[in-house]
């Protein structure tokens, strides 16, 4: 029905047009700077926007970018393992796994009270941001996929923070004093 009778002049020039009112509003958010951004983000984002405001693109040469949403998948690590950034709610177990493995992230939610510490986690350990503007999501994570020296710092930061073997240690721990205690009551 609709796209048989669709004038795709009209479509294409409305595109166009919405393009350019986009990259313009993208400049002026990346211009106004993250309160709790670290310095090198804001750096690279401030470069980004300074191109964009002479008239460049964001990317000197455009890229090919995979946008792979994902459901429920039991094979996470792998996908993180292969990933340059991810981009989640601020659940602590994705945190935690990105972490472990140098992810840098793009925290876009999270659940009010319970989740809310998790935001700083990334911003203050300097691995990732927090954005809930899709536009600007977008935006940011171009500007860091083009810049690789951000990315490895970036992720040598989610390092810092990540603990790839926590579950293995708080299982030996739980093992260690469910023995200790078992052999404290045989006596």
């Amino acid at each position: 029905g609709d796209l048989e009778t669709r004038c795709w002049d009209t479509v294409v020039s409305q595109s166009l047009n919405s393009y350019a009112s986009l990259k313009s509003r993208v400049v002026t958010k990346l211009l106004s700077a993250h309160a709790s951004r670290s310095r090198r983000i804001q750096a690279a984002l401030d470069r980004a926007a300074a191109k964009a405001a002479k008239g460049r693109d964001v990317a000197e040469v455009p890229g090919n970018v995979d946008v792979i949403p994902l459901g429920f998948v039991k094979n996470m690590a792998e996908y993180m393992v292969a990933a340059d950034v991810l981009v989640s709610k601020a659940g602590p177990g994705t945190i935690a796994e990105a972490a472990a493995v140098g992810l840098p992230i793009m925290v876009t939610s999270h659940l009010p009270g319970q989740e809310a510490g998790n935001v700083d986690i990334v911003l203050d350990g300097g691995f990732g941001d927090y954005c809930e503007d899709p536009e600007t999501i977008a935006l940011e994570i171009a500007c860091w996929l083009q810049d690789s020296q951000l990315l490895d710092v970036m992720s040598k930061k989610a390092q810092a923070v990540g603990h790839p073997h926590a579950a293995e240690e708080i299982a030996q721990d739980i093992g260690d004093t469910t023995h200790d205690f078992m052999e404290k009551n045989k006596k």
